[in-house]
């Protein structure tokens, strides 16, 4: 999904001076390096971890929004791919506002006005994308610092502290992050938060896939399965219009594997609004984290991903604006449709359609969402 414009907000990025320096120029599988993500962002310390399997894939992240910054997968060859964009730096991620790899809160995708009203409160929040709030505004967490509450080899766990009326939100919301890198070359990532106050929340990764690691050839030729019979329309400005619709017959079923830009290219309003595909699915796996929501495969490389989750829909995004402003890892220019961005979560501004699934949470309450992103090989 379209990231909202750049929010304005002060960060002092300093190099820090602490470390081995042998360690510091270790560069990672994928090619970065680790002491240009050592920085003090908003007080707080910012760096690189890397994460490994016993098959060798490797997932690095940061600390700045919860970040997945590279994910290195075998291809049907053997070789190892990075699939997702990103930046070689803690610099660029701060001077190029992104949602790329990110951990978004509180609120992932949009909500109506940037209003909505809790238990007879009405709430305005930052209208930062077509009059709607996106992402949690102007500052969602895809811009805070989390803490580092635990690393080893093939896990790390992430907090955040939501402050009441953060953005607008009510309650002082804890948040954590957990990711786990499993033997079966998947990422499982399990986000948990609880509430001294009423409030709504909803979380999801917001990376963006690219299965032949080339940013610069795009994504028309991936396969791509959407586990749902219904999806929700959106308006001009991006917002459901609060109907559900059948996707049989439309340039959305994609109930079975299709080539996604033969879709793409589809004479459809839907598809003219969203300038591409930015659209919301009801999932047909109801919750099922043992089926598959959706996929996406390179006939080229033969990686193919496979997302599970316990959310009700997946937002799909097609890159539609990328432009070639931003220059990615190794100097790349991300162009418009180089990725594909598979957000679960709740429906969008569920808070406004009380009759579609709830993300309100309320002291003593935990909510808990779980995505896992599996890598396999089809040569």
């Amino acid at each position: 999904m379209k990231s909202s414009v750049l929010s304005v907000f002060v960060l002092g990025a300093l190099m820090a001076c602490t470390g081995n320096k042998k360690e510091e120029l270790q560069m990672t599988a994928s090619g970065l390096q680790p002491e240009n993500f050592k920085a003090v962002v908003d007080g707080k310390n910012t760096g690189l971890y890397t994460l490994k399997n016993k098959n060798d894939m490797e997932v690095c992240v940061t600390n700045f929004g919860g970040r997945i910054v590279s994910i290195m997968v075998p291809d049907k060859d053997g070789n190892m791919r990075d699939v997702v964009l990103g930046f070689e730096s803690i610099k660029d991620y701060i001077d190029y506002p992104s949602d790329f790899g990110a951990s978004i809160g509180r609120y992932a995708n949009r909500i109506g006005n940037g209003q909505f009203s809790l238990d007879g409160v009405k709430y305005q929040l930052p209208q930062n994308n077509y009059g709607h709030c996106l992402h949690g505004g102007f500052k969602g967490f895809q811009y805070v610092i989390y803490d580092v509450m635990k690393v080893s080899d093939n896990e790390i766990k992430l907090s955040y502290l939501a402050k009441d009326m953060e953005e607008g939100f009510p309650g002082n919301v804890t948040c954590t992050v957990s990711m786990t890198l499993t033997n079966d070359n998947a990422i499982n990532i399990n986000y948990e938060a609880e509430t001294d106050k009423p409030t709504i929340i909803n979380m999801t990764n917001h990376s963006y896939f690219n299965l032949d690691g080339k940013p610069e050839k795009g994504n028309s030729d991936y396969l791509m399965m959407v586990n749902a019979s219904n999806y929700t329309p959106i308006d001009s400005t991006f917002m459901t219009t609060g109907e559900i619709l059948p996707v049989e017959g439309t340039p959305f079923d994609f109930r079975k594997p299709v080539r996604l830009g033969d879709k793409l290219i589809e004479e459809c309003e839907q598809l003219k609004n969203g300038h591409g595909i930015d659209h919301n699915w009801i999932l047909d796996t109801e919750g099922n984290l043992n089926t598959a929501c959706a996929s996406l495969e390179s006939t080229e490389s033969g990686i193919k991903l496979e997302v599970f989750t316990n959310e009700p829909g997946i937002q799909v995004y097609t890159g539609n604006f990328l432009d070639g402003t931003q220059i990615g890892k190794k100097g790349i220019k991300y162009n418009c449709r180089a990725a594909v961005c598979l957000e679960t979560q709740k429906y969008p501004d569920t808070p406004n359609k009380p009759e579609w699934p709830s993300c309100i949470l309320r002291p003593g309450e935990k909510y808990n969402s779980n995505t896992i992103f599996k890598f396999s090989v089809n040569k």
